[in-house]
């Protein structure tokens, strides 16, 4: 079992502090760029909940850092290989990512969200993804776009997305000790730009690994991003009909893709989930708080879609997840919060496999 250093543990902490001032204050620069909340012919939102307020934030906040770091003493998984970022790539980065914020502005009080559509070709891809999500240039649907997405969900989050993500390294850990990883393999459905991927590799790198993804160019992204490693199979595909054999993975995970998927389509993706997975295979869903994870944090996510386009969220915050999963034969294991995100596992029955 890896074990930490204590200069391990304070180039984490400091790192991980250096890295929210960073992107908190790319946040707040934006916000100071940008307009209002609202464009000025709607109405004031107020939402119908409770909002955390600074203390409550900071608590959970803490205590995601503090999870993170037990987890690497404890040995469940690395420290993140990045601690130490390339200062020229984070000022490229930041410069692209300020260049960007008045067009996405621009789009948020002018309530447009469909450009997209005129840009590519109709009937490739079904019509829900084709909108500019959180009001981003190009979608999903440029090298442009999957090169500023990590800063631009790092600013979103304050620094913690990638804290967040780590979290489900804990049922990947759980769901391979004492196995041959080399023997087993994991699917990561909507990969985006493989950066989840990139901490499961760290960790694992005997372990086969395929990334699926809607966009070409996140799958391009994905690529770059894990040609380090072996046994990587990147491909563009469709989540609602996924190009593998039933039973081929040991392990799916899927990170913040449900709550951008219309009601009826997350169902289709969870059945196809469930038929990727062997028999006793573990799901690791990772996503967004729904309500009443959280007291007083049902109001913040109110207020999510109000200032990002997200037109299914509000559905998914009240989705059962535990039954959506069940219809399709995976069985609740585990759940718990990881500041804005919740880690849910899932096993599929081992019955009539011979386990």
């Amino acid at each position: 079992m890896r074990r930490t250093n204590r200069l391990t543990e304070l180039t984490y902490r400091l790192s991980q502090t250096a890295r929210v001032g960073w992107f908190a204050a790319h946040y707040l620069a934006a916000r100071r760029i940008g307009g209002p909340l609202t464009p000025e012919e709607e109405p004031d939102f107020r939402p119908s909940s409770s909002v955390p307020n600074r203390q409550d934030l900071t608590r959970e906040l803490r205590r995601l850092f503090d999870t993170d770091l037990e987890n690497i003493r404890n040995g469940i998984y690395a420290a993140p290989h990045d601690m130490v970022r390339n200062p020229v790539e984070l000022i490229e980065s930041s410069v692209r990512f300020l260049t960007d914020v008045p067009k996405v502005d621009r789009r948020r009080l002018d309530r447009e969200y469909s450009e997209v559509k005129s840009q590519v070709s109709q009937g490739r891809y079904p019509n829900y993804f084709l909108q500019n999500f959180h009001y981003q240039t190009d979608g999903y649907l440029s090298k442009d776009s999957a090169e500023i997405y990590d800063f631009q969900v790092e600013t979103l989050f304050s620094g913690t997305a990638d804290a967040m993500r780590r979290q489900a390294l804990v049922p990947v850990y759980n769901a391979l000790k004492e196995k041959d990883q080399r023997r087993c393999r994991l699917l990561d459905v909507a990969t985006g730009t493989g950066r989840f991927l990139t901490f499961v590799k760290d960790n694992y790198p005997r372990l086969p690994v395929a990334a699926v993804d809607l966009s070409p160019d996140y799958v391009s992204e994905a690529r770059r991003t894990l040609r380090r490693w072996r046994d990587v199979l990147a491909v563009q595909a469709n989540a609602e009909s996924l190009p593998f054999a039933e039973g081929s993975y040991d392990i799916v995970t899927c990170i913040y893709l449900f709550h951008e998927l219309p009601p009826k389509v997350r169902r289709t993706v969870a059945r196809q989930i469930s038929d990727q997975l062997a028999p006793g295979g573990t799901f690791v869903f990772v996503d967004s708080l729904q309500n009443g994870d959280i007291d007083n944090f049902d109001g913040l996510l109110e207020m999510f879609p109000v200032g990002f386009h997200e037109p299914y969220y509000t559905t998914y915050l009240d989705e059962d997840l535990t039954e959506m999963f069940g219809d399709v034969g995976l069985e609740l294991e585990t759940k718990t919060t990881a500041f804005l995100s919740k880690v849910v596992t899932f096993r599929k029955s081992a019955r009539n496999s011979g386990i």
